[in-house]
């Protein structure tokens, strides 16, 4: 299976490194716990950058990466009808943070399968740098990504500068 991720070219190296995690909260951790959000789709990687930063903080050199997680790989789900009513609320409940939290110190899986608030039909895959199974994890070299400046009009149609 192919995840994505999308980065500024500079953190590129450490992408998968869980980082990001040890210094922010995020919907399904704590801080303090690395984990590496992905996406099951370049799109909805695309999606969730969308979602998750200002507009006038994406930067301008933003990588694409994909990692292959092979089919021998266990993939703990967490699906959607399963969840605390509010899972979707933001910002997000504890209760997920605490989920994801757990996930990492129980070292079931290097995988975590969840659904996504955005588009709750499509899934991301939070992975478990410390887990013995992650480095069986093939992440390939990045690709240049930049967003469409449409995405950038103003209410008018005119194309304001992509940030």
């Amino acid at each position: 299976m192919l995840v994505w991720r999308i980065s500024a070219a500079r953190y590129a190296a450490s992408a998968f490194s869980g980082e990001g995690g040890l210094k922010y909260a995020a919907r399904w951790h704590h801080k303090g716990t690395a984990v590496v959000y992905t996406s099951a789709t370049l799109a909805l990687a695309a999606l969730e950058m969308l979602a998750n930063v200002e507009a006038g903080e994406i930067a301008t050199d933003l990588v694409a990466i994909s990692a292959a997680i092979p089919d021998i790989l266990t993939i703990v789900t967490m699906e959607a009808g399963k969840l605390p009513r509010n899972w979707r609320d933001y910002p997000g409940p504890d209760s997920l943070r605490m989920l994801g939290s757990g996930w990492a110190a129980g070292g079931e899986s290097a995988v975590l399968s969840v659904p996504s608030v955005l588009i709750p039909s499509e899934r991301n895959y939070l992975l478990n740098p410390a887990h013995p199974d992650f480095r069986r994890i093939q992440i390939h070299r990045p690709a240049a990504f930049s967003f469409d400046p449409r995405l950038w009009k103003s209410r008018r149609g005119e194309t304001a500068k992509a940030p």
